[in-house]
C-alpha cells in the first residue's frame, strides 16, 4: 500500500507537505499541490479512513436513521426517497459517506439508535420518516451527536420542514376558488407531526373563508394506501349529500379513490373532484393530470446536508435553526370549475 511517505519520496518534500497538499490546507502553494496530488494519483494512493479518523477526530460518515413504518413502501416511498437522494449527493460531494443506523427492533440483543451511532462512529445524523414520540429516537435527537430532523421540529435541534400548513392552506384556497363548498379530506395516519399540521391548516384556512367543513367529511385514512383510500372514498360517495372534492394523504393514495370513483362509472373531474399532496412522479402521470402540492424535495435534502455538515464541522459557529422549504400548487386537471 502506498504511503504518504513515498509520495514524499517521489516528490522531494516532506510528509507534512503531502498532507496539508492533500488535505488542501492553505499554507501550501497551488502548483506544488497539484504536483503532489497528481504523484499520488499516479502511485494509485488512496487514504487511510482509519488513521484520517484518528487524526481529525472524524469519521467522515453521517448516519441515517429511516424507520418507514408503511409495508414493504422502504425508500420506494417518492418523497422521502427523493429527500435521501438528495442528501446523499451533498454530503458525498463534501467527502462524506453514508451509513443507514440499525432498525430492526425485533432482533435480540440489538443496539438503540444512540448506540448504534455512536458503534458506528458516525459525526452526525439525519433522522427520516420515524415516529419522533419513541423513546430511542428522543435519546437519539437529544444526545450530543449532531442532528437534522425533517418534517418535525425539535426546540433545540436542527430541523427541516415542508411547509405543509401552507401547502394545505394552497390547495383549499385553490379549491374554493374553483366553487366547491362541500370538501372532504381523507388524511393520514393521526400520529404523525405532518398530519396533525395539516389538519390545523385546512381548519384554520375554513375558518377565514368562512366555509363550514363537515365532521363527516374528515375521515381518518393512511399515507399511501391504496385500498385504504378506496374504501374511505366509497364511505364518502354513499353520502346522501357527499362532497364534490375531497382531498388525500398523498399523491399514491388518489389512486384508490380514482378507482372507487371509476368503479361506480363518475368521471374525474365532472361528476366529482380530486387533489393529492406531495407533486410526486405519479401525479403528472394519472389521468386527468392532478391537483396537487409539488414538495421541494430536492431542496430540503440539500438544505440538510449542508445545515447539518456545518454543525458538524462548525459546531461553536453553525446556526442550530429550524428551516422552512415551501412546495407550489400545481393545478392539474382534476378540479372542476363549479358556478356560483
Amino acid at each position: 500500500m502506498v504511503s504518504m511517505k513515498d509520495i514524499s519520496l517521489a516528490c522531494g518534500v516532506s510528509v507534512a507537505t503531502v498532507s496539508k497538499s492533500l488535505n488542501d490546507q492553505s499554507d501550501v502553494g497551488e502548483e506544488t499541490k497539484q504536483r503532489i496530488r497528481q504523484v499520488a494519483k499516479e502511485m494509485g494512493y488512496f487514504p487511510n479512513s482509519s488513521a484520517r479518523a484518528l487524526k481529525t477526530n472524524k469519521s467522515y460518515n453521517i448516519g441515517v436513521l429511516f424507520v418507514d413504518e408503511i409495508p414493504q413502501s422502504g425508500l420506494t416511498h417518492d418523497y422521502f426517497a427523493s429527500i435521501l437522494d438528495s442528501f446523499k449527493i451533498t454530503v458525498e460531494a463534501k467527502g462524506y459517506d453514508i451509513t443507514f443506523i440499525n432498525c430492526n427492533k425485533v432482533r435480540k440483543g440489538r443496539l438503540s439508535y444512540l448506540e448504534h451511532s455512536k458503534f458506528r462512529g458516525v459525526d452526525g445524523v439525519l433522522i427520516a420518516c420515524v415516529n419522533f414520540e419513541d423513546e430511542e429516537v428522543k435519546e437519539l435527537a437529544q444526545s450530543d451527536i449532531p442532528v437534522v430532523t425533517i418534517d418535525y421540529a425539535f426546540d433545540d435541534r436542527l430541523a427541516v420542514l415542508s411547509d405543509n400548513s401552507k401547502g394545505i392552506s394552497d390547495l383549499l384556497r385553490y379549491v374554493y376558488e374553483q366553487g366547491h363548498r362541500d370538501i372532504a379530506y381523507i388524511y393520514g395516519q393521526s400520529t404523525s407531526g405532518v398530519t396533525k399540521t395539516r389538519i390545523d391548516s385546512f381548519k384554520k384556512t375554513a375558518e377565514e373563508l368562512g366555509l363550514e367543513i363537515h365532521d363527516e367529511y374528515l375521515i381518518a385514512g393512511k399515507y399511501r394506501d391504496i385500498p385504504n383510500a378506496a374504501k374511505q372514498t366509497a364511505t364518502l360517495l354513499n353520502m346522501i349529500n357527499r362532497p364534490t372534492c375531497i382531498f388525500y394523504a398523498d399523491d399514491y393514495s388518489t389512486i384508490g379513490g380514482m378507482n372507487e370513483i371509476k368503479a361506480r362509472g363518475m368521471n374525474i373531474p365532472d361528476d366529482i373532484s380530486i387533489v393529492g399532496y406531495d407533486g410526486s412522479n405519479i401525479a403528472a402521470q394519472i389521468e386527468p393530470k392532478l391537483t396537487t402540492i409539488m414538495q421541494d424535495t430536492r431542496m430540503i435534502g440539500k438544505v440538510a446536508a449542508e445545515n447539518l455538515i456545518d454543525l458538524i464541522e462548525r459546531p461553536k459557529n453553525a446556526i442550530v435553526e429550524h428551516v422552512v422549504i415551501e412546495g407550489v400548487l400545481q393545478t392539474g386537471k382534476s378540479v372542476k370549475k363549479i358556478g356560483r
